[in-house]
């Protein structure tokens, strides 16, 4: 029989983290292979974070970013539980996880603001601001496999599928028995 499980993240989060996925999907692919799509896809990015953000003041409790950003103290202590193979359980985004999120979000925000000065008269053709927003955009690959890296790590750690959770929106309630 499996275990019971309890919702954790509704709709809307769900629905904003797999289409943020797919639109970033789309702008990577539009740099070279779908030409006409990346800067359409890269406003559709920014408008989904705009969603998120917003969402997550006014949303479902562990939509909302005060049920799991904590500050650097609580953040380090679970880093060094982490370490020692001790972390808690956590029902919604775990501390690391939590900081993952705003780096994620800070670091689309960041290539949106960039992708749309590249196209303003004063920033146009601009070298500076066209190596920022690939810097920025190679710092979001590497945020994003640190991200599924910890997905995978977590998962197994908790011994259960974080990646069916966010398709499913439902966790089991604490550690297993």
């Amino acid at each position: 029989m499996p275990a019971p499980t309890v919702a954790v993240w509704d709709r809307l989060v769900r629905l904003l983290h797999w289409s943020l996925l797919l639109s970033l999907i789309v702008c990577w692919l539009g740099s070279f292979a779908l030409p006409g799509v990346h800067q359409p896809a890269g406003y559709l990015a920014l408008a989904l974070v705009a969603v998120r953000l917003w969402w997550g003041v006014v949303g479902s409790r562990h939509a909302r970013f005060s049920d799991f950003v904590r500050g650097p103290r609580a953040t380090w202590a679970y880093a060094q539980s982490v370490l020692r193979r001790r972390e808690p359980h956590h029902l919604g985004h775990n501390p690391l996880g939590a900081w993952m999120i705003v780096a994620l979000l800070g670091c689309v925000l960041a290539l949106s603001l960039t992708g749309w000065l590249y196209t303003t008269d004063r920033f146009w053709g601009d070298a500076q601001v066209e190596a920022l927003h690939l810097a920025l955009a190679w710092a979001l690959l590497g945020l994003a496999l640190l991200h599924v890296a910890g997905v995978f790590y977590t998962s197994r750690r908790q011994g259960e599928s974080l990646l069916r959770a966010m398709v499913s929106g439902r966790k089991r309630p604490g550690p297993p028995a």
